[in-house]
């Protein structure tokens, strides 16, 4: 049908996303499953495709699987069945994969993705299957023709996770993979960088045509276009862009998809470029694997429902609700499983400090209520600024860091109560992460409290004065606004750590005088 009778054209996206599981060994030898420096050198007679040579399955691998595909709310065959995958390349050396095709691991499960802001704020991403396969190898192609393969890579366990074309823009299909990949991380499985291979993505997207009454045109979704191994969120936004873009060119010049095609991403030139047409399953001769019986999966099923964790988007709910978080404040926090387990600590204690302080006791309950909100408010700020920056900085992480949620804790009451300002905290907040001491003992130890003290102050605030003679003499005649210009002067000849509020009615007293 012409574009002119068209009212509009709907992009129709599905992803299949590799994850390649944290196992110690491959999947089906006792090689150690990670890339080495060297190629060819986490290798042995069985991810080599010797002659002879049996794939024995692995438990923990089959393990992870499983609990994926709970996670993601699908139904978990059992018995579930390897298949042999044919097709012929360089990097796959028995000349098939092992992966799974009539009785994967998992299959008919649900994501209800959260967009905020974008068109459609919740949507339900129906999950089609959740496989395990093996990696192939790395094919390096040289300048001068000849094809190097490293086969380090080859038998790594993945599973590949299966999406029903739901999403409806490039925004949806890195939501849906930014979802994906934190699940796996707080399951464990994976460590899901998508910049180390961990994490890839084929993307399948076809138009959709809709006509001037708003009704889908025609009974079937048109060809689509698969655009191999993504391996960036950038990559999968731009490519994905790129092609809805290409594929409306096509249509507005009357060229409509008729084949279904496989296209690579360029980043340099920043396009797809056609690499072939698509294989359908006929093209790779799917049958059952012969060496590998089938696996009975029900009992271990049963067994791995009870230790599912709390999954990121009911965390995200329960922060919200149980902390009064702001929803981005939330999700900010949960994109780290071990940042979310340190803030949840981190709030419990939060309590336990504000009962023991006099400043809260002749509140009511909802007075304490609120004060707790505020003080949980600040903590969230400093764990997403101050913290993160810090560990950053060190190249450290949460789970290794010196510093335990109780000390953080106290670290915020000391904000909250203005014994410490946000200068001074941030270098607390540094030796303690150096350290792993309590921010009372380095904050006295260091002399980085507040200054509370009148006579101490009292003196920083002569020699203030003292040093501006003009400005002094101008707040006299009435120039007021110079008190800040004053108050400024002593946070600085105190390094910040002059009590603000004193400062200033110290410094009224003694100008007036």
């Amino acid at each position: 049908m012409p574009l002119g009778h068209i009212t509009m054209l709907i992009p129709i996206i599905g992803l299949e996303v590799h994850v390649q599981l944290k196992t110690k060994s491959k999947l089906f030898c006792s090689c150690v499953a990670h890339e080495a420096a060297t190629p060819n050198t986490n290798v042995c007679p069985v991810c080599l495709a010797h002659p002879g040579t049996l794939p024995v399955p692995n438990q923990e691998a089959v393990r992870m699987a499983v609990t994926l595909g709970l996670a993601l709310g699908c139904r978990i065959n059992s018995p579930s069945r390897f298949d042999r995958k044919h097709y012929f390349y360089p990097d796959l050396p028995k000349g098939y994969q092992i992966s799974q095709y009539e009785h994967p691991v998992a299959e008919g499960g649900l994501v209800i993705l959260e967009v905020p802001g974008g068109e459609r704020p919740n949507i339900n991403v129906g999950i089609t299957r959740a496989h395990l396969e093996e990696d192939a190898g790395k094919s390096f192609h040289l300048d001068d023709g000849t094809t190097l393969v490293d086969f380090n890579r080859a038998g790594i366990p993945l599973v590949e996770t299966v999406t029903e074309a739901d999403l409806r823009s490039p925004a949806e299909a890195k939501a849906f993979l930014q979802e994906l990949r934190l699940i796996v991380r707080t399951l464990g499985i994976s460590d899901g960088d998508m910049e180390k291979g961990h994490l890839r993505c084929d993307a399948n997207i076809s138009l959709r045509e809709y006509d001037d009454a708003g009704e889908i045109v025609g009974l079937t979704w048109n060809p689509k276009t698969e655009i191999k191994n993504l391996n960036s969120f950038r990559h999968v936004e731009r490519a994905l862009l790129f092609e809805i873009n290409r594929q409306t060119e096509c249509w507005k010049a009357g060229a409509t998809p008729s084949v279904t095609t496989t296209r690579r991403w360029n980043d340099a030139k920043q396009q797809t470029e056609e690499m072939r047409t698509k294989e359908g399953a006929a093209d790779y001769r799917y049958f059952p694997e012969p060496d590998i019986p089938p696996l009975v999966l029900a009992p271990l099923a049963e067994e791995l429902k009870t230790m599912i964790p709390e999954l990121p988007a009911a965390k995200r709910r329960r922060f919200v609700d149980e902390y009064q978080l702001k929803p981005a404040d939330a999700k900010l926090l949960i994109e780290d499983p071990g940042l979310a387990d340190f803030a949840e600590h981190a709030f419990s204690e939060l309590a336990e400090w504000q009962g023991s302080l006099p400043e809260f006791a002749a509140l009511d309950e909802t007075e304490k209520k609120k004060g707790l909100g505020k003080l949980t408010k600040l903590c969230v700020g400093y764990l997403t600024s101050k913290l993160t920056g810090l560990l950053a900085e060190r190249g450290s992480d949460i789970r290794i860091a010196h510093l335990t949620p109780e000390n953080f804790a106290e670290l915020i009451t000391l904000v909250a109560t203005n014994k410490l300002n946000s200068r001074t905290a941030v270098e607390v907040l540094g030796h303690m992460l150096e350290t792993g001491a309590d921010p009372s003992h380095i904050m006295e130890d260091r002399q980085l409290g507040q200054i509370q003290n009148t006579d101490m102050l009292a003196a920083a605030i002569n020699r203030v004065i003292a040093g501006n003679p003009k400005e002094a003499a101008a707040y006299k005649a009435g120039k007021t606004a110079l008190l800040q210009f004053f108050v400024g002067k002593v946070m600085k000849e105190t390094e910040g750590t002059a009590d603000p509020k004193m400062t200033q009615n110290l410094l009224v007293v003694t100008l007036e005088k």
